[in-house]
């Protein structure tokens, strides 16, 4: 290398400096600046946004409310129907009343519609996994089994509904 190539080197090399401190604040700033207008928009769209966030909190709580064993059992009937009829009956009212709800995921953070739908998930497993054992014949001695399968354990609805409860917290 020459001595003219290193003057030129030499010359140029606070000028390279000075320019990458100057998009490293530039960058900076314009990414605070993205921050700043994402914070003012939410700040502006909160008080519209939280009563219709708030309703859909309400309803996926009834959901859930509506899911757990003892009030599932109580609203629904087992009447002249079958084991495998009331069974069948019991998913399907679960399943209902979740779809009646799932346009409400909007409103929820993905984690915690991930719950919900486990919770609805393992409810329906644990109804069907009751149904297939062969400790009942009818749709009363199915109920009754039900029942004290989720009294050995925490409902799946409780837990959904401890979630939702600490999402709602947040939002405060």
């Amino acid at each position: 290398m020459n001595q003219s190539t290193t003057q030129i080197l030499i010359a140029f090399l606070p000028a390279l400096i000075v320019g990458l401190i100057a998009y490293l604040l530039i960058k900076a700033f314009l990414d605070n600046e993205e921050k700043r207008r994402i914070f003012l928009a939410s700040k502006s769209l909160k008080p519209k946004t939280l009563p219709m966030r708030m309703a859909a909190y309400e309803r996926l709580t009834l959901f859930l409310e509506r899911m757990k064993p003892n009030s599932l059992l109580v609203r629904t009937n087992t009447g002249s129907l079958s084991k495998s009829a009331y069974e069948s009956m019991l998913v399907a009212t679960i399943e209902q009343e979740f779809e009646h709800n799932v346009a409400q995921q909007i409103y929820f953070t993905e984690e915690c519609w991930n719950v919900i739908r486990a919770a609805k998930n393992t409810t329906i497993q644990k109804i069907r996994q009751v149904g297939m054992s062969n400790k009942s014949t009818t749709a009363e001695e199915l109920r009754a089994q039900i029942i004290n399968e989720f009294m050995e354990s925490l409902a799946p609805s409780e837990t959904a509904l401890s979630y939702v409860r600490k999402e709602v917290r947040e939002l405060f």
